[in-house]
């Protein structure tokens, strides 16, 4: 069972300790957990760890997070809902957001040096897609279109399945899910398309630089904008998400 596992990852540790707390009566059904800030300065680890846990204690079943009103506790833990080797292999979105930043932006610089008008095409055919999707209402599958067609650029099969892999695993994540069950508006869509824009510019003026360090920036905005839409205390949040930023 998930309770009695040892934790694979520092969200699922962080996790377990709210948990036991909770068993243990510290935070009775009914009353709320601390703010997020508060959690992670006490445990000392940075607050897309925390809003991990929390997902993860929300899929079990213990806790809700209400928006503007905090984390209520709903549940003693006599139940794990989630308690399935699914959820105990699952990745937090903001780690999966990390590995992405950190291998998207490097494949991007790469692209900027085998790019042809072609991919060019694709990458803008995709844009065209988010646009009108955005204009619909509906999700966006013309993310994943852009990203594939920037990893398409390298001309490396590689690096396309290494990508496709990423968007797959985020894809089946209950935890990413969650995270955007949380999140009320998609009018921030409209932001990631401009990123895509300047990731489009460096690629087409064949400037690895540039094109790695709007990647990077472009994964670092969405990273500070679900920690922002989803945030139930609504407060601001401006850490990143390494502690500096190799693509400068």
């Amino acid at each position: 069972m998930l309770g009695t596992l040892e934790p694979k990852r520092l969200y699922q540790k962080i996790g377990r300790d709210i948990r036991q707390q909770i068993i243990d009566g510290d935070f009775p059904v009914g009353s709320r957990l601390p703010a997020e800030r508060d959690i992670a300065e006490k445990m000392a680890v940075s607050r897309t760890i925390v809003r991990e846990a929390l997902i993860m204690l929300e899929l079990e079943g213990l806790i809700e997070v209400r928006k503007g009103s905090g984390i209520h506790v709903i549940s003693n833990g006599d139940v794990i809902a989630a308690n399935d080797q699914t959820l105990e292999n699952d990745v937090g979105p903001f780690e999966l957001l990390q590995a992405r930043q950190l291998i998207e932006s490097n494949i991007a610089a790469f692209a900027a040096t085998q790019v042809n008008k072609s991919n060019l095409q694709s990458m803008r055919a995709a844009l065209e897609l988010e646009q009108e999707e955005l204009r619909s209402g509906l999700s966006s599958r013309g993310d994943e279109m852009f990203h594939i067609a920037v990893a398409e650029a390298t001309q490396n099969s590689v690096l396309v399945s290494l990508t496709q892999e990423l968007w797959r695993i985020r894809e089946n994540s209950p935890m990413w899910k969650r995270l955007h069950d949380w999140i009320e508006k998609i009018d921030y869509l409209e932001d990631w398309v401009e990123d895509h824009k300047k990731v489009i510019e460096a690629l087409a003026s064949k400037n690895p630089e540039a094109a790695r360090q709007a990647m990077w920036q472009h994964l670092e905005n969405v990273k500070n904008t679900l920690l922002r839409v989803s945030d139930s205390a609504e407060d601001t949040f401006d850490r990143y998400l390494f502690d500096y930023s190799p693509a400068v």
